[in-house]
């Protein structure tokens, strides 16, 4: 892992392959390795000719963090993306997001717009706009002693794997209260770049990827069909659908 620094965070990030440049925004309690080079994205794209790079958040993986939840709102998370390009010197970029990297690569389109040549957002569907619903017991199950304790099932998914991963919990507790900001759905109308919602079908926490996507001037839904939260980021078909998506709009 190389690192940069932003706002006075030292971020990691890693890079491999030639070619067009897809930068890859990791979900909540996450990082690039688990995110993106397990499930095999890196190997898929590399070899399909692009030049990869993905970074760990601030508070996640590898990267320094802070217990301050102000810290972690998506505009401030989506100007480390695009600072990021800025130090590999990349003018523009393909962005794929997934869950709360979704929500960043949205607010890097908006916010930065000239460094993303087209957004994939992936698992997050119109909960960008409504809300996901139900997680304000998920910052009280990551600070808990003791993990026996907690009952609610999200809850329990989510600190589960914060311990597998074996994330700063306190850290995680502060990004997930100001992580999921809302966007309006006049501002999501302002996203203008090709864009590609990707969804599992059975995913009960993303919301549907057709709302989102009907939002939006030039986007596409699509449907990771049998694939819940978890499962659909190293799906094949998901995989087959941002290749043919990033062949359709090339740099």
């Amino acid at each position: 892992m190389e690192s940069f620094s932003n706002e006075g965070f030292d971020l990691a990030y890693q890079q491999k392959g030639e070619g067009d440049p897809v930068l890859l925004l990791h979900g909540f309690g996450s990082s690039s390795f688990v995110n993106w080079v397990n499930p095999g994205w890196f190997k898929t794209l590399t070899e399909a000719g692009y030049r990869v790079i993905a970074f760990d958040h601030r508070g996640h993986g590898q990267s320094s963090l802070s217990y301050e939840t102000r810290d972690y709102t998506p505009s401030r998370m989506a100007a480390d993306a695009a600072a990021l390009l800025d130090h590999l010197e990349i003018p523009r970029a393909h962005v794929m997001g997934y869950s709360m990297g979704a929500r960043v690569a949205a607010f890097m389109a908006l916010e930065h717009p000239k460094h993303v040549a087209t957004v994939i957002f992936g698992g997050l569907g119109i909960g960008m706009v409504k809300g996901l619903g139900d997680w304000d017991q998920i910052a009280d199950a990551l600070l808990a002693t003791d993990p026996a304790t907690i009952t609610h099932p999200r809850a329990q998914m989510f600190r589960a794997f914060a311990d597998q991963t074996r994330s700063d919990r306190r850290a995680l507790a502060a990004c997930i209260e100001s992580s999921r900001q809302l966007i309006a759905p006049d501002r999501i109308a302002e996203i203008a770049q090709p864009a590609l919602v990707a969804v599992g079908t059975t995913d009960d926490i993303a919301g549907e990827p057709g709302p989102l996507a009907d939002l939006m001037p030039n986007a596409t839904a699509f449907a990771i069909e049998g694939r819940d939260h978890m499962q659909s980021v190293g799906d094949r078909s998901f995989k087959a659908r941002v290749l043919q998506f990033l062949m359709e709009h090339p740099l």
